[in-house]
């Protein structure tokens, strides 16, 4: 069981524009040409920040028309918000604020054997980072720049680095790139 985040973001790192628009990412590729599949199929849990999950709320059709449902998970769901805000007609929501280590306890006891994924955004990743509990980070690339927005993971990142794994192209608008997180000491 591994945390993980899997995200896409623009060449200089931003996963969306100030307004939290994601329409810069769209026309770059196909998502059945990525790792997206592969990786989906080894979530048992996810978590997203209040700004991921309201996006997913407001552009439903199109969601539906990429994926086949409004609500494109059928894990458990975590999400960090201060608010109340609705739930998908038969989506597993489940509302929390805080710390992450207490949520991330549950989100390991519902994965089982398979994996967290931290969806968005990058300072929900970066509170992961900073618990000590990221595992992964699975970043596709794309090939514009939006020169401001919503950073990539909003952390000094220096020692120990992480560490690069795997690098793949996918098309002529993105590279796959995979980095696991090592801790002091050289434990992964």
């Amino acid at each position: 069981m591994r945390t993980q985040y899997f995200t896409a973001t623009s060449l200089d790192g931003f996963i969306a524009t100030e307004e939290d628009s994601l329409d810069w990412l769209f026309p770059l590729g196909d998502i059945n040409d990525t790792s997206y599949s592969t990786f989906i199929a080894g979530v048992g849990a996810l978590t997203m920040g209040a700004s991921t999950y309201e996006w997913i709320l407001r552009h439903g059709e199109q969601v539906e028309g990429e994926t086949g449902s409004r609500w494109p998970y059928t894990q458990p769901t975590w999400v960090f918000t201060n608010r109340t805000l609705d739930v998908p007609t038969g989506a597993d929501v489940r509302f929390v604020r805080g710390d992450v280590r207490p949520v991330h306890a549950e989100m390991v006891k519902a994965a089982g054997d398979r994996n967290v994924w931290i969806v968005g955004g990058g300072d929900l990743a970066g509170q992961f980072h900073d618990a000590g509990l990221l595992d992964d980070l699975l970043i596709s690339v794309g090939s514009v720049t939006l020169g401001r927005g919503k950073p990539l993971l909003p952390r000094r990142i220096v020692s120990p680095s992480l560490r690069l794994t795997k690098v793949r192209q996918v098309g002529e608008g993105f590279a796959e790139l995979t980095y696991e997180v090592r801790r002091e000491g050289g434990a992964t």
